[in-house]
């Protein structure tokens, strides 16, 4: 191959990622940077399964072919977090649940930095990426309400019960002072 196939060669590959990567950015609702220098392989390897255990996707991608990437996404705030070596994750349906992995992981490995992030369009420092994992999630939002919706119910049920415990009470009360 001549120096001029190998760098089309290159090329293409290039054209493919940025490409990959585009489509994930599509499909994502949440994309975080983070700064993994200094996690041994195993850590890295941990990582990637709680992400993944939590419906998401950690890759390392060059900032050159993300920047590329990022071009008509709504994650183009992440541009300016594309210095030195960079980890992307992704989340593809629950939001809060991927944050609250990550966060747990970075505070239990101090080598992990959260850079910042974009849920809907809207730019988070590490600090909105914190405050986006203490939020509850789709589950618990779910449960809150349902047991929200069936409180008047249970109340109704208690209410009308009442009157019926009450003269067990008071004949159960009767019998145990005429037994004595």
């Amino acid at each position: 191959m001549s120096e001029t196939q190998v760098a089309r060669a290159g090329h293409g590959e290039k054209a493919q990622t940025v490409s990959a990567v585009h489509r994930l950015l599509k499909t994502a609702k949440l994309a975080i940077v983070t700064e993994y220098r200094g996690l041994t392989l195993a850590q890295m390897t941990k990582l990637r399964r709680e992400i993944r255990q939590a419906s998401g996707e950690y890759q390392v991608i060059k900032n050159t072919l993300a920047e590329r990437a990022l071009e008509g996404t709504t994650f183009g705030h992440l541009e300016k977090l594309l210095q030195g070596p960079n980890g992307w994750v992704f989340a593809y349906e629950d939001p809060v649940v991927l944050s609250k992995a990550l966060i747990k992981f970075a505070d239990d490995n101090d080598k992990l930095q959260i850079k910042g992030g974009v849920f809907e369009g809207q730019f988070m420092d590490r600090a909105g990426v914190k405050a986006l994992s203490q939020m509850p999630s789709k589950p618990e939002l779910q449960a809150r309400l349902l047991a929200t919706i069936n409180a008047p119910a249970t109340q109704l049920l208690r209410t009308i019960q009442e009157p019926g415990v009450q003269m067990v009470r008071l004949l159960e009360s009767l019998r145990k002072t005429k037994g004595e």
